[in-house]
């Protein structure tokens, strides 16, 4: 069975066009990563998942501006107002595009072509003057409508499996699934459509799962899902009447928490969730936002959307007089419309929560944002044979260095154990007879030892050559050093717990 026919409308790089940007070489950044640029910037070479010193080497009059989806959101407020007046089941996918499903519009308007027509010069219309031409797609379910409107297309009915199957596996959106499949030897649509369905979801679990339906032009969401029962309503009346964003946004916050936990207690998670808003003077307003419903991610998703929303609503100057709320905000509704079985979250193969690595990896990069590049790294694997050299900082995100260093063999590398505590700069010592003196400290009688392991290194270099010897000692007390002895000086390199 195919999936619901689909209208999608999307407007393309959006937040340079909500931004005022759109007409210049320029891009919009979160945590120091390029997440959408303009055209006069892609022709200098400006690509999505760049780091910004990268993307202005490429473009040096690159004008940059970190992202605001709040912004998105209200400047996107028009286009969905104007799509209404074709019919009023009008769903926001993220700021910047939006579906609908056409059965009804397309038979009023004389078919799918038709609707097409008019949607694309009602939305050119209200967008701002030199932003980019809307591009709008009909297929079978949101997923193929989306990659339809990308390319301006009208899918056929029943044939957008076919369609489907020469993208790659990284349409899918989710990158650790597209690496494994590709290691797999699945690199198209197509070949993961062609797989049994109860393979996959054993091999794969139910991202798998969603990933097979997809490939297979089917709706995005499975069948059973279905209007979850009144009760999961949440309704917050505000009075004294809102009239400040802040305000508003804090009771959202609230409403979202709670439809969050109980939709848990049931076990479920929404899909499509319906947000109204009543106001001091009797308007009445309501829009549909799609959700992942992605395990503990999903109630402030909810939340975040919520707030867009009522960022357009209060803020907005696109709106229209007519349709702008005249007053505070005295009531908000937020109506699970769509919901499924919460399946939760796939774990690694190796134990670990995926989605809280993917908020770990998300906070890292926002404090690289931040603070630059080089304040967040990682330990790496390297060649050498002291402890410091055994081991090399790498920014977070960036390739690890060639490995083949690692590559044995490395004459006079310590053996294991590794020490617990690599000195950044060797601590001088004396080391007389059988007893160690640490940085002018008390002398310690020396009870065991290991060594030594010469090392020869640089010869050919005479400014970098080194000839020195190391060994692990234990001292009285019962703490082990690492020392390096280059002619007379002696060094604690290394500490073992």
């Amino acid at each position: 069975m195919s999936g619901v026919r689909t209208l999608v409308v999307w407007c393309p790089d959006w937040p340079l066009v909500a931004a005022g940007l759109c007409d210049r070489p320029a891009a919009v950044l979160i945590a120091g990563r390029v997440v959408a640029c303009s055209a006069p910037a892609r022709a200098e070479g400006v690509a999505r998942g760049l780091r910004r010193r990268q993307a202005e080497a490429r473009c040096p009059s690159l004008v940059v501006a970190d992202h605001d989806p709040s912004a998105d959101a209200r400047a996107f407020e028009p286009v969905v107002v104007a799509i209404e007046a074709f019919t009023p089941e009008v769903e926001i996918v993220r700021p910047g595009m939006c579906a609908v499903a056409t059965r009804g519009p397309s038979r009023y308007f004389g078919g799918d072509e038709a609707l097409v027509a008019r949607v694309a010069a009602a939305v050119d219309a209200c967008v701002p003057a030199g932003a980019p031409a809307c591009r709008v797609g009909v297929a079978d379910g949101p997923f193929a409508a989306e990659r339809a409107a990308r390319q301006g297309l009208v899918v056929p009915a029943g044939g957008s499996a076919a369609f489907l199957s020469g993208f790659p596996v990284s349409t899918l959106g989710d990158v650790d699934l597209a690496d494994l499949l590709v290691r797999l030897g699945i690199r198209t649509l197509g070949q993961l459509a062609g797989l049994p369905t109860a393979a996959v979801l054993a091999r794969f679990g139910p991202n798998g799962a969603a990933a097979h339906r997809l490939a297979r032009g089917l709706d995005e969401r499975p069948l059973a899902a279905r209007i979850p029962p009144l009760d999961l309503t949440m309704v917050a009346e505000l009075d004294p009447p809102a009239e400040r964003l802040e305000t508003a946004a804090f009771v959202a916050k609230n409403l979202a928490d709670r439809l969050h936990e109980a939709l848990g207690v049931q076990g479920l998670t929404a899909t499509r969730v319906l947000v109204e808003a009543e106001w001091e003077h009797g308007e009445r307003l309501g829009r549909r936002w799609r959700l992942d419903g992605t395990g503990g991610r999903a109630a402030g998703a909810l939340a975040d959307r919520v707030r867009w929303q009522l960022d357009g609503w209060m803020t907005g100057s696109g709106a229209g007089t007519a349709d702008r709320p005249s007053g505070g905000l005295t009531l908000l509704r937020l109506v699970p419309e769509e919901v499924r079985p919460d399946d939760g979250r796939q774990m690694g193969f190796w134990g670990g929560d995926r989605a809280a690595a993917e908020r770990v990896a998300r906070a890292l990069a926002r404090v690289q944002g931040m603070l630059g590049p080089d304040a967040v790294v990682t330990a790496v694997p390297a060649g050498g044979r002291s402890p410091a050299e055994q081991v090399q900082l790498v920014p977070w995100g960036e390739r690890p260095p060639v490995e083949a260093g690692l590559r044995p063999p490395w004459p006079g590398r310590i053996p294991s154990p590794s020490p617990a505590t690599v000195h950044r700069t060797p601590v001088p010592a004396e080391v007389v007879d059988a007893r160690l003196s640490v940085a002018g400290g008390p002398w310690s009688a020396v009870t065991a030892w290991a060594g030594p392991w010469p090392v020869d290194e640089r010869w050919w270099d005479h400014a970098a050559h080194h000839r020195r010897a190391r060994w692990q000692v234990v001292t009285a007390g019962g703490t082990a050093h690492l020392l390096s002895q280059e002619g007379d000086r002696w060094e604690v390199e290394a500490t073992y717990d």
